[in-house]
């Protein structure tokens, strides 16, 4: 996961869905961290490393959405505390890239 961070979670309004094979999330946009390369976020539930999920993004502009595949790279916590979960994209398409990167500078301002 690259250091640099594309967006903190408040500036998408819509619910960001995170879903695998046993499991879906629909997460508020303050629970989430999205990275050039990923996504952070906390869960009531663990996740084991390397688990395939899908991940649905919508832009507070109306730029479109995103839905990519992604692994659970780390997931750390407790049933008490919750759990922090990295996840890395994988096999993103150029023009999933370009919006991910138009997404998170015109909810910077920047674009």
């Amino acid at each position: 996961m690259s250091a640099k961070k594309f967006e903190s979670g408040d500036s998408f309004e819509q619910p960001i869905t995170v879903e695998g094979r046993q499991s879906r999330l629909e997460l508020s946009a303050e629970s989430v961290v999205i990275h050039k390369s990923g996504i952070e976020f906390r869960s009531p539930t663990p996740f084991n490393p390397w688990t395939e999920m899908t991940v649905a993004l919508q832009s507070p502009r109306n730029d479109g959405r995103i839905q990519c595949s992604g692994v659970v790279i780390a997931c750390s916590g407790s049933k008490h505390t919750g759990y922090h979960v990295s996840l890395v994209f994988t096999g993103m398409s150029k023009q999933a890239q370009s919006r991910l990167h138009l997404m998170a500078h015109s909810a910077l301002g920047a674009g």
